[in-house]
């Protein structure tokens, strides 16, 4: 492994080195998508770029998402036209372009259950139908999302065969997008931003910031000092409004919970359950690798809370179990649950801060005062890179001679189309969720075929998915590893297991390396 794209401890001590005594011409605060997406923007425009991180890449929002790339479909049921169409289009472009490998079509079904019958399920069908011709609009083909239809009962039910069937009546089907996974999509545009040249350095926490200058405290070794920039750039997210007084955010908890898909009859479609009393509400259960469904989510306000790793409320899981239970068969418990997760949104708090945290626009807000450092903040990760485009359209304009925006054009490490993706010879797991670099991980079990073991008793990770996490991903810790790199511990009960192993390949492969 020799290429630029390579993160790892000395990538990490070289960009230290040149915070330190050197300037650039963009340092980007915040290593989540917003943050990855704005270094990849401006590096690949030919800006000299650092993206500096308080933690490891991917640790707050970004890891916590439903894993969906959305096409529109929410925004049209509120009212919000314009990120509907934004996120029909971004939909297109990772599908197409920028992360085929990562983002993939997902039929939804809506069920006509006693919850959603005949007259309000015919008007729902609307909402599929309209956002099947922003999918056109945006270009993406039928063969890659299909155009919704109205399914008889009798081709519904084997679609949902944990389901009370008396109750199924018919569902609307429709298709929208689906991640692999979000953190690594994360690690994926930050190592695309490093093969354009920008610097990634992660346990880098931004003290303070200012237009042309940030305060940055080494969290590993406890050293600070003053990086300097001819444009500071924040997208902390959830931590915006820390940097800059001008923000103002209503964090809202998007919890979800994980269990075994074989308490759902393993679904193939994503199934969109209506909110009893609540029209326009859902809760979905969503298929996921490893044999998992994820069952979200909730949109509640969640101030004081621990934006890092928030929990699942008792409130939550009783309300989502509810919600699931009364449709099937056989109901699911908390007995059921084998991981839980929850998110904030960064929600920008407009005029009415007395709304709900549900009826927030999703869009993005852009701060660009001169004299003052750029704050990106708001928006949906399915839409990272308009977000970008449009932080790094700010920044150009203070400096002049950047580039134009390329990333709707650029591929991502990894990426490829389906048909080269299938001569990458690698397990098909490991295409799935590495692309093309899949490659590079086989090639690591084969000159040691003990890499080819699981991690875990029951877990489909295999040791070598974190030996390439440290040695090109740049993983630093443990938790690194099982947490982001990998999603071992979407299960609890590998946690303990998985990190041990994970200890013992950081000191194994965790030195300064260029393998």
């Amino acid at each position: 492994m020799t290429d630029r794209a390579i993160l790892d401890r000395s990538t990490r001590a070289a960009a230290l080195h040149e915070l330190e005594c050197e300037q650039f011409d963009v340092l980007v605060i915040g290593g989540g998508i917003t943050g990855a997406g704005v270094a990849l923007d401006a590096a690949s425009r030919g800006l000299r770029t650092a993206l500096v991180e308080a933690d490891d890449l991917a640790s707050g929002t970004s890891r916590w998402s439903s894993k969906l790339v959305h096409g529109g479909l929410r925004y049209l049921a509120t009212g919000h036209v314009r990120i509907a169409k934004e996120s029909a289009d971004e939909r297109h472009l990772l599908m197409t372009t920028v992360a085929p490998h990562l983002a993939r079509p997902r039929r939804n079904l809506l069920p006509l259950t006693p919850d959603l019958p005949g007259p309000a399920g015919y008007l729902s069908a609307f909402g599929p139908v309209a956002a099947d011709l922003l999918r056109r609009r945006a270009g993406t083909a039928s063969h890659l999302l299909p155009a919704p239809k109205l399914l008889s009962a009798k081709r519904t039910r084997p679609l949902m065969p944990a389901w009370r069937g008396a109750e199924v009546r018919g569902a609307v089907s429709f298709w929208d997008g689906q991640l692999e996974d979000d953190a690594r999509l994360v690690v994926d545009v930050a190592r695309t931003a490093a093969a354009h040249g920008a610097r990634v350095a992660t346990y880098l926490r931004a003290e303070s910031i200012e237009a042309t200058s940030a305060v940055l405290h080494d969290v590993l070794t406890g050293h600070s000092f003053t990086a300097r920039a001819r444009v500071v750039v924040n997208a902390t997210g959830v931590w915006a409004d820390g940097l800059d007084d001008r923000v103002r955010l209503a964090p809202s908890r998007g919890s979800h919970l994980v269990l075994p898909a074989a308490r759902f009859g393993r679904p193939t479609c994503a199934i969109n359950l209506p909110v009893p009393g609540q029209f326009g509400r859902f809760v979905f259960v969503l298929p996921r690798p490893d044999d998992l469904v994820i069952v979200g989510l909730t949109d509640d306000p969640a101030p004081g809370v621990d934006p890092r790793a928030p929990r699942v409320p008792a409130q939550d899981e009783e309300f989502l179990l509810g919600v699931v239970g009364r449709h099937l068969a056989q109901p699911v418990d908390r007995a059921d649950v084998v991981g839980r997760f929850a998110g904030l949104r960064p929600l920008v708090v407009g005029a009415d801060a007395g709304q709900r945290t549900a009826d927030i626009s999703r869009e993005h807000l852009l701060v660009d005062e001169p004299g003052a450092p750029i704050t990106i903040v708001g928006g949906k990760l399915t839409t990272y890179r308009r977000m970008a485009q449009d932080t790094v359209d700010a920044v150009a304009r203070r400096i002049p001679g950047a580039g134009p925006c390329l990333t709707d054009r650029l591929p991502l490490v990894g990426a490829a189309s389906a048909p080269l993706l299938r001569r990458v010879r690698a397990p098909r797991r490991l295409v799935d969720r590495y692309g093309t670099l899949g490659a590079q991980v086989q090639q690591l079990i084969a000159s040691d075929p003990a890499l080819g073991e699981p991690v875990a008793a029951g877990s489909s990770t295999v040791r070598a998915e974190l030996a390439y996490g440290v040695l090109a991903e740049g993983a630093l810790t443990p938790e690194d590893l099982v947490e982001r790199r990998t999603r071992i511990t979407m299960r609890e009960e590998l946690s303990d297991e998985s990190l041990c192993v994970a200890n013992e390949l950081i000191e194994r492969y965790g030195r300064p390396v260029r393998a």
